[in-house]
């Protein structure tokens, strides 16, 4: 049944979309998070040089680590800030609108990063990676809204895991191209870092020629006929009878109520709980040490007794069981569905985690166990990839209607980036204090996260947005005062938080 289901749905247009936004905007995050690992040795020297001629001596080594570092974390402060401003650009210039108005970032960001030698400038490079931030913030999140909106709800999952698809892709691509026969020479560095203005053109020329996303033209643009042409276009020869009247029914119970702010949304009791598990899995899929441990795979290869020189391949290794993890996850999700993947995928990031502690304490007695160090660095990208990297994304999308969806991206996306960022601050100080035992605090996290998914979250594979929405409705409806006077009551019963009434028999649900 589900086969049929996605290929009556799968149009053309759908694909092409998604392939377009996720190509040109979501591999661009994978790209930059690797980048500037294998040259980073070059970009120092070049540091160093630029320090010699401005000032006659060289730098000290701590000089050029705190460069390289502001080089490196920059692209996360960026990120933070395009975070923020994901609300306010969706709602002025659509989902589709705000990826193609971004690209200009990329082009900006490439050209400061590609003739940064030429010009001697390590600012330029600085500020190039701060832009692609920038860029990268928005799109993260705004990609997944789009994909959301547009894809029927059979499909919600397949399409919307797609941007973590190419998310590993970018990694992988950044790897390979920074192997030492490809790009990973010192002449070949800025062309490396400015290369990703390459998808972004591709991106420009194809994206403008689809449509918006049909939610927001009918809901926050009031366009019934755009609505329409949009919804044809993806649907192909698809009754859209039934999709438009659902889209109606939240649009007039939307009617009173304006794009929510962020303040809005942290205050709104009606969406208590879908607020609180956005918190909980952006900031736990980070914490979850997949970051620590795409910073220091190296030296865990390294303490594990892999030749130098083979390092990098096996890096490359790595990349490619992301990018076949998170296929998996893609074309597993709308048969298994989202709870599944998050719990399973947390839970066993929990266990490599704490496999990774046991094997660092054990391999000066075990000679075997720094193979298994490397087994659970594996298994924490593969249980990352095929669950806990997109599906938090697409969870932001179905938590919430059309109202309070970019407030919630806002809310989750800078989450993360500063998450992001305290993990690869403080990740080296953790590792300092607790050594082998830093990892357990990563397992902590990964089992809270997959037992609040169990406890809290529904399933919500092949539901609307509506439906999501009146599924916690009822623990929503708990946490508001209970002493209230009639006339309260009366309002909170006929409003519901959204403008909808509730039938006499949803008295048996409150009471719940």
């Amino acid at each position: 049944m589900a086969q049929t289901l996605v290929k009556s749905h799968l149009t053309s247009s759908l694909l092409a979309v998604a392939f377009l936004s996720s190509f040109g905007s979501s591999m661009l995050y994978g790209y930059n998070l690797a980048v500037v690992n294998s040259p980073a040795n070059y970009i120092k020297a070049f540091y160093n040089r630029t320090f010699v001629s401005r000032n006659g001596g060289g730098a000290s080594e701590e000089t050029l680590t705190l460069m390289y570092s502001l080089t490196v974390s920059v692209f996360a402060i960026g990120g933070l800030l395009g975070s923020l401003m994901v609300g306010m650009l969706v709602t002025k210039f659509g989902r589709k609108g705000t990826l193609v108005n971004s690209t200009v970032l990329v082009f900006v960001a490439g050209t400061l990063m590609g003739f940064s030698r030429t010009c001697g400038s390590p600012e330029m490079v600085i500020i190039g990676r701060f832009i692609t931030g920038i860029h990268s913030g928005i799109s993260l999140s705004v990609v997944p809204m789009y994909l959301g909106e547009i894809a029927p709800k059979n499909l919600r999952g397949f399409l919307g895991l797609m941007p973590s698809i190419f998310i590993c892709i970018g990694v992988f691509i950044a790897q390979i191209l920074g192997l030492h026969e490809m790009l990973g020479k010192e002449e070949h560095w800025p062309l490396f870092l400015s290369l990703a203005v390459v998808p972004t053109f591709i991106q420009l020329m194809l994206l403008p020629w689809f449509p918006e996303s049909p939610r927001y033209l009918l809901i926050e643009k009031h366009n019934t006929h755009a609505t329409i042409t949009a919804l044809r276009w993806y649907r192909a020869k698809c009754n859209i009878q039934s999709e438009v009247e659902e889209m109606q029914e939240e649009q007039r119970s939307l009617s009173t109520v304006d794009t929510v702010t962020v303040r809005g949304l942290l205050t709104d009791t009606s969406v208590r709980w879908q607020v609180l598990s956005v918190v909980v899995v952006n900031i736990g899929m980070q914490l979850s040490g997949i970051d620590a441990i795409w910073f220091y795979t190296n030296t865990i290869f390294e303490n594990a007794g892999i030749p130098i020189p083979q390092i990098q391949y096996t890096t490359v290794g790595t990349g490619a069981i992301e990018v076949i993890a998170g296929l998996v996850g893609c074309f597993t999700i709308e048969r298994v569905g989202r709870r599944p993947l998050m719990i399973g995928g947390f839970s066993f990031m929990g266990v490599c985690c704490a496999g990774i502690t046991l094997s660092l304490i054990l391999q000066a007695h075990v000679s075997f166990m720094r193979y298994v160090s490397v087994a659970c660095v594996v298994g924490i990208i593969a249980g990352f990839c095929i669950g806990p990297a997109g599906v938090p994304f697409l969870m932001t999308a179905e938590l919430f209607k059309q109202s309070h969806r970019p407030a919630a991206y806002t809310v989750g996306g800078s989450l993360n980036w500063m998450s992001n960022f305290t993990v690869g601050f403080v990740f080296p100080f953790l590792q300092m204090s607790a050594g082998a035992f830093c990892y357990l605090v990563f397992c902590g996290v990964c089992i809270t996260v997959a037992s609040y998914v169990f406890f809290i979250i529904p399933e919500t594979k092949n539901k609307t947005f509506m439906e999501i929405s009146q599924m916690f409705a009822p623990r929503n409806a708990a946490l508001k005062s209970q002493p209230l006077g009639s006339l309260d009551q009366l309002k909170l019963k006929a409003m519901n938080g959204y403008g909808t009434l509730e039938s006499g028999g949803d008295n048996s649900m409150e009471a719940m």
